[in-house]
């Protein structure tokens, strides 16, 4: 299963929390990600997103269709994402778009077997997947990619 988690853009200050818009850096990274990310997309992709408004935006650049999902809204737990994404039996890939520090806690959880506190950028992604080796379920990380690389 692949699991791409993309840290909504930039977005300004304020409250309430929920209702935090992307600035027009944070537009103009989405649009950098979407189009880095729109053509690797699997055909078949869930694509889950935080009922924040910055979340919601970040994912309106890859103009595709999505769902928003409390379970990854923010303080939500690095668990909670994952049972929304339904890894790692789900039979098709998800896309969340969330926040920090979820997204890293989920990250860490994966690739070092606790919630650690990895860092993703405003804006970027990082791609996981898993695989059966030798009767082991392994993570593997098959991309990393910020705005600024995009």
């Amino acid at each position: 299963m692949d699991l791409i988690l993309w840290r909504h853009a930039e977005a300004h200050d304020g409250s309430p929390d929920l209702m935090r818009a992307l600035t027009d850096r944070g537009r103009r990274q989405a649009q950098k990600m979407a189009h880095w990310l729109k053509p690797r997309l699997p055909e078949a992709c869930r694509i889950l997103v935080s009922p924040a408004t910055r979340a919601r935006q970040t994912a309106d650049a890859l103009g595709l269709d999505y769902e928003v999902v409390e379970a990854i809204a923010p303080g939500a737990a690095p668990q909670a994402l994952l049972a929304a994404a339904g890894w790692p039996d789900a039979a098709q890939a998800a896309l969340l778009v969330g926040h920090q520090p979820a997204l890293g806690q989920v990250w860490g959880l994966l690739m070092c077997g606790e919630a650690r506190e990895l860092s993703v950028k405003k804006g970027g992604i990082v791609w996981l997947t898993n695989r059966l080796r030798e009767g082991e379920l392994q993570t593997v990380v098959k991309a990393v990619m910020t705005p600024t690389l995009a």
